[in-house]
């Protein structure tokens, strides 16, 4: 028989053209399955699986359509494996993380930016592979992450020293508000310190909206500390100044002189004030540590804060902190 095919059945898996081809020649004969199966090498399942995936109108086998469908899937099943592939998202991921952004704001931001386009939709983690993809191993694209490592690791924060701070008031008589994160106005405050302890940054995240504020310390003071407190609440709304909670360094013991009710984490214990951590880290990203900040400008300090507050974050819904306060600002404006 001259349409009969022989095929070794550990050889083929997918159906190619000429297998359509003879296929729907035979359904035109009516043949049944079994026969068709048989006649191709195949198992009598795989027949009625191609029939059903690919008949037209679900009772009309058809070559052509038959390969079309395939092809049309096969198309659609790579570029859902192999998202970066396609050079809008492609363009995108490199685009924000030349910004600073993490695979995990890239892939949250994109589903707010499409959320009907499933195309644009890619998990974080296959962001993270495509970094550490050998492929992409000569292109160091780990180089635009935050702690700029080869694999990821857990990175272990600053430990705080015990000092005795006059007035401290502890964490744990701040009112229980605060950890709900649901009123504006409470902070987080921390120093990061420059180049042989000599200069360095206060920095404030504030819990709800996570916006972050640096002011330069021109020593690791506590006047210095003061001077950078106020600069950041004396500004502000009453509403949007409610009370900070800071490290236990030397440099907070002026802190009833800040402009802002303060409170102290435990020592040890920087997880209390996880959101100002974080964001030190991110901070870190621009001024390692060694940095001289004598020589760090005051537009490049406000360049960095800028960046910071216009990335969106997983915890505001993949919003920015300044869209979020925005939003703060207006009920602000109204009462």
């Amino acid at each position: 028989m001259a349409d009969i095919m022989k095929v070794n059945k550990k050889t083929y898996k997918k159906f190619r053209e000429t297998e359509r081809n003879l296929l729907a020649k035979w359904k035109k004969l009516n043949l049944s399955n079994k026969e068709c199966a048989s006649r191709l090498g195949r198992h009598p399942s795989t027949i009625g699986r191609e029939l059903k995936k690919n008949s037209f109108k679900k009772d009309y086998y058809e070559a052509l359509h038959a390969q079309h469908q395939s092809d049309k899937r096969k198309a659609k099943t790579y570029n859902s494996k192999q998202p970066l592939k396609n050079k809008d998202i492609y363009s995108y991921v490199l685009q924000k993380l030349g910004d600073g952004w993490s695979p995990e704001q890239i892939a949250g931001r994109l589903k707010i930016k499409y959320p009907k386009e499933a195309h644009w939709h890619i998990c974080h983690e296959t962001i993270y592979a495509f970094i550490y993809g050998p492929e992409n191993k000569d292109k160091r694209l780990w180089e635009y992450l935050r702690r700029k490592q080869r694999n990821r690791k857990q990175v272990k924060g600053r430990k705080a020293h015990r000092i005795r701070i006059p007035d401290r008031i502890s964490i744990h008589q701040r009112p229980k508000v605060v950890n709900k994160r649901k009123q504006i106005g409470h902070w987080e405050g921390d120093s990061i310190v420059g180049r042989g302890h000599k200069n360095g940054l206060h920095t404030e995240y504030e819990r709800v909206s996570s916006i972050t504020r640096l002011e330069r310390l021109n020593s690791i003071t506590a006047k210095e500390t003061r001077q950078a407190m106020r600069k950041i609440f004396d500004p502000l709304p009453k509403r949007f100044k409610r009370s900070s909670t800071l490290d236990n360094g030397s440099e907070m013991i002026l802190h009833k002189q800040s402009g802002i009710k303060c409170y102290f984490a435990d020592p040890y214990s920087s997880w209390q004030r996880g959101g100002n951590e974080n964001a030190n880290l991110w901070i870190r990203y621009y001024f390692p540590k060694g940095t001289d900040f004598s020589t760090v400008s005051d537009q490049e300090l406000k360049a960095v804060e800028w960046e910071l507050n216009n990335r969106p974050r997983k915890r505001l819904q993949f919003n920015t902190p300044l869209e979020v306060l925005r939003k703060h600002l207006r009920g602000c404006a109204r009462n």
